[in-house]
């Protein structure tokens, strides 16, 4: 059964440092925390997308920089999507699938040790309570009624013990992947948005790359306030922090590009 507490409510409470709210959140009958199917994959859309517009706009910007001009800009933008886009959404499904089976040995482990000498874990747990501040007989109670159902003793195990959180059965370590690879490709396309639509309205290098800079400081704002959705920082600390470390990328891409066009002798005009 699940919870019988409204969790947006509970979370709107918390934010607001409303303690009766937070009370009636809880006490509320009926009402049932809400568990969207594609929730568990907003974290790899936002890092995802994060990638994909920083590694773009160091693209163009180094570009810029080096003093290509916009159809050499567009050819290295769009490769550079697709090849990094894949290689990120299949480095997050294969290391996924690595830590998801690396959690399963480790909890086979502890389970055959509960099986075959529960007193000992039980002594481990006791031992790993008190030394957390909690009185030896309420930690002996605590653990022995938990140990009463070895699942769920492993389980509280797993993560007390090893720190380790068990993945869900219906976990897909692919869909994540997948998740990330369109994340990527979409936000990474922003900061050549401006290439695209307005080179048949000018061709001055500038011009198209302070667009790209536009589109691409909004797009990084937007995403820094989704990124603090998984943290306690405010929106607006969440967006500035992601928006200047992407500055600070396009300006480092930047120099790099002028520099190496003006070692091997190009013009390094940048913007």
């Amino acid at each position: 059964a699940e919870p019988s507490r409204d969790l947006e409510a509970a979370k709107q409470a918390y934010a607001s440092g409303d303690a009766e709210a937070s009370k009636a959140a809880h006490d509320s009958k009926g009402a049932k925390e809400a568990h969207q199917p594609a929730g568990g994959h907003l974290k790899s859309a936002v890092f995802g997308g994060l990638d994909g517009i920083i590694t773009t706009f160091a693209v163009v910007a180094g570009a810029t920089g080096g003093d290509i001009d916009y159809r050499g800009i567009l050819i290295l933008g769009f490769s550079s999507i697709f090849a990094d886009a894949l290689s990120m959404g299949v480095g997050d499904a294969l290391s996924s699938m690595a830590e998801a089976e690396y959690i399963k040995k480790e909890r086979a482990r502890e389970m055959w040790e509960t099986e075959n000498y529960k007193e000992g874990e039980i002594k481990e747990m006791v031992e790993l309570y008190t030394q957390k501040g909690m009185d030896e007989e309420d930690a002996k109670t605590v653990i022995n009624i938990m140990a009463k159902n070895n699942d769920f003793f492993v389980d509280v195990m797993m993560v007390e013990e090893l720190g380790l959180m068990p993945p869900d059965d219906d976990d897909n370590p692919w869909k994540d992947g997948f998740v990330t690879f369109c994340s990527f490709v979409f936000f990474g396309t922003f900061p050549l948005l401006g290439y695209v639509v307005f080179t048949g309205l000018t061709k001055d290098a500038t011009i198209l790359f302070w667009i790209a800079v536009g589109l691409t400081s909004v797009t990084l704002f937007v995403l820094g306030v989704l990124k603090s959705k998984f943290s306690a920082r405010p929106w607006w600390y969440g967006g500035s922090e992601v928006f200047i470390m992407g500055a600070f990328v396009a300006a480092v891409a930047y120099f790099i590009g002028w520099l190496m066009a003006v070692i091997v002798g190009g013009n390094g005009h940048g913007c």
